[in-house]
């Protein structure tokens, strides 16, 4: 059985506000609520309102970048949450990319594989309640201890793209987090997590849009993915999955300098993969086919493009679909 979750915070109502939108969830059905880390808020605050709001709700971070917080910090970050919300808490990780590491916090992108797999070890032991001393690849740790060791350390999670970053979901993760990929893709992604063995998770943000306005959606869809898919890590996955040849007119003018041209460029067919859009029935049933092909928990991302969001949260919740 699928579980269905949600992307918080919502945009456009300040944190503190969110209480009630927050505690409608539990009614609505849905199990999950996941945050992210970019450029808005980050991963953590909005979980640990959540945890106090919202009791029922398991709670996810999909994701937080290897990068941008030193070792110990991060474990203690874990750690707070898992004390927070004790058993309902999964932490996810990833390379992110090389504009928030680098251009964003002046932090070399280097080693994106090798960093998360030694920040998983390192987590695994400190949560544990290990003293840790080691010299991994991109970092050292010299007699860390946690002070507050959570009773139940959280699952980790793996945001991952193309193969090997797959399998190290699977391997030494307890699953993966995906995301900007169409249905048909997760059949793709999903058997390379699984090499490492049955049961894990896989996770997936999927931007929903309930309108019947394909040609704004698509307007509006085209922005994001050129914002997105622009971004080498994406670049490649995308080439990786077969999409190469429909984006390339994209990447070259993009590359060119020509923001507009390269919008232009994409197909709608690229927008209707990975823009989940049309009534919200017609929603439901696409994102059930991603869990058809392999996704175990959907973390809907509802994409403003001319959309109440409160009103989408609803029609698109299990509540709704009866």
């Amino acid at each position: 059985m699928a579980r269905h979750g949600i992307t918080i915070p919502f945009d456009g109502v300040p944190l503190a506000q969110q209480g009630d939108w927050i505690r409608e969830l539990e009614d609505l059905g849905y199990d999950d609520a996941w945050s992210s880390e970019a450029n808005g808020t980050d991963a953590f605050t909005p979980l640990a309102l959540t945890a106090a709001w919202a009791p029922s709700l398991r709670l996810g971070c999909a994701i937080v970048p290897a990068y941008t917080r030193g070792p110990a910090l991060l474990a203690q970050s874990v750690a707070a949450m898992a004390e927070a919300a004790p058993g309902r808490f999964l932490f996810g990780i990833g390379t992110s990319s090389n504009v928030i590491v680098e251009r964003w916090n002046g932090i070399p992108f280097r080693n994106p594989y090798q960093r998360v797999r030694d920040t998983i070890r390192f987590l695994r032991a400190a949560l544990a309640g290990e003293k840790v001393s080691g010299d991994y690849e991109g970092f050292t740790v010299n007699g860390f201890r946690l002070g507050r060791v959570p009773e139940q350390s959280p699952p980790i999670l793996v945001a991952a793209l193309r193969s090997g970053m797959l399998r190290l979901a699977g391997r030494e993760g307890d699953g993966a987090i995906i995301n900007w990929l169409s249905a048909d893709d997760v059949a793709t992604v999903a058997p390379y997590v699984h090499e490492g063995g049955e049961g894990k998770e896989i996770v997936a943000r999927i931007f929903v849009c309930p309108s019947e306005d394909a040609e704004a959606v698509r307007a509006m869809g085209k922005m994001a993915i050129a914002a997105y898919l622009n971004v080498p890590v994406y670049a490649a996955f995308h080439e990786w999955l077969g999409r190469g040849e429909r984006l390339q007119g994209m990447w070259d003018a993009w590359k060119a300098g020509d923001r507009k041209a390269a919008v232009a460029a994409i197909p709608d067919s690229v927008v209707d993969e990975l823009i989940v859009h049309g009534s919200p029935e017609a929603c439901r049933e696409h994102i059930r086919r991603y869990i058809e092909n392999g996704v175990t928990t959907t973390a809907l991302a509802v994409m403003p493009f001319g959309v109440d969001v409160r009103q989408a949260v609803r029609d698109l919740s299990p509540s709704a679909a009866g």
